[in-house]
């Protein structure tokens, strides 16, 4: 699976939301990930929390029915109709909601539909929640063999050295 920059801002841009601290500024993020128009009102701000929970449920089912039936709930709230495009000088396009909605509404669309896509593409394997205890973060595994268990290498170390630890015997 070659990932490119049009299929993979959906995803990105879901793993930072639902990866983002709580006191995160959700328009640089929106910025960070090419979302035109980013101005967030408090009540937006709220709506997009809210929509990073409902996200999470993508990466922490490993079992691919469960994740289409996750994402499936996700289009319902998010998407529109399809809509072909060419804003900015890009080659003609899909959104799934008209231009013309509101930031929120645009934020939905692409992150559902891009997981959507990812996950048909991948055969819903490439979504994952680090391995490590304690770790919550999450990831879209870009990996050449699709094996990844840590949101970052630190993690991965991080663990490998905490089994070794535990592995050695106590004198």
């Amino acid at each position: 699976m070659h990932f490119n920059h049009d299929n993979r801002v959906g995803p990105e841009l879901a793993v930072a939301l639902v990866n983002a601290e709580p006191e995160a500024d959700l328009e640089a993020i929106l910025r960070d990930h090419a979302i035109r128009w980013p101005r967030l009102d408090a009540q937006g701000v709220a709506v997009l929390r809210s929509w990073s929970d409902a996200l999470r449920a993508a990466f922490e089912t490993a079992e691919p029915d469960e994740r289409c039936a996750v994402i499936n709930r996700l289009l319902d709230e998010a998407a529109g109709r399809l809509h072909l495009t060419t804003h900015d000088g890009l080659d003609p396009h899909l959104h799934l909601v008209a231009d013309e909605k509101d930031v929120v509404a645009r934020v939905k669309a692409v992150t559902a539909g891009g997981l959507a896509f990812l996950t048909a593409w991948t055969g819903g394997t490439r979504l994952g929640i680090c391995d490590r205890d304690g770790c919550r973060l999450v990831f879209v595994d870009t990996s050449r063999n699709g094996r990844r268990r840590y949101c970052s290498a630190r993690c991965g170390n991080y663990d490998a050295v905490a089994r070794h630890r535990a592995s050695r015997p106590r004198t």
